[in-house]
């Protein structure tokens, strides 16, 4: 497990980030991850997208504004008054990995969101039992998922993130196996 903001090596830390190692996305059996993505992402995502993204890949995103095409998300976003957060989770696994928004409103995590072009959440939304930054920022899955960077700025660590990389669905615990989870 990580620890916070703990130097790897001579590579970089983010303060407030749980650092892991590069280890985390050694090949397995589905590229970087055990399993490939779940059958019925959330949304409407793209599996294919999704599978590429997530498990063959180290560096590159869905296009920039992905997340805007899909009127299921946005209808979910908006929908969520009153506090109510979203839970976005894993696509490989479904474990949680972010919850959104916490302290801020829908509105600022998605004008946010809009104006960088991918999901963007900050440390206090991130379950850091399950997600690692690595020392180049790249963003990953305690099982190998690539979920995207961190992108600090003046507020913090922002962490953008591709949006078929956590339309999973949550998996019972006693489930063998994710990739036809449904709910």
């Amino acid at each position: 497990m990580g620890a916070l903001a703990t130097k790897i090596g001579h590579s970089r830390t983010y303060e407030g980030a749980v650092m892991g190692s590069e280890s985390i996305m050694k090949k397995k059996a589905h590229g970087t991850s055990s399993v490939p993505v779940q059958e019925d992402l959330r949304w409407g995502c793209d599996r294919d997208v999704a599978d590429r993204i997530c498990n063959f890949n180290r560096h590159y995103a869905e296009y920039s504004g992905y997340f805007k095409r899909l009127p299921d998300f946005l209808n979910e976003a908006d929908s969520m008054q009153g506090g109510k957060e979203m839970t976005f989770y894993d696509s490989n696994t479904g474990k949680p990995l972010f919850y959104a928004p916490r302290g801020r409103t829908m509105e600022e995590f998605l004008l946010e969101s809009r104006r960088h072009g991918w999901p963007s959440f900050r440390d206090n939304e991130v379950e850091w039992e399950n997600v690692r930054v690595l020392s180049n920022g790249e963003t990953v899955s305690v099982d190998g998922t690539h979920l995207g960077h961190d992108l600090p700025d003046k507020k913090g660590n922002r962490y953008c993130i591709n949006l078929v990389c956590v339309a999973g669905r949550p998996v019972d615990d006693d489930q063998k196996t994710c990739s036809n989870a449904s709910s």
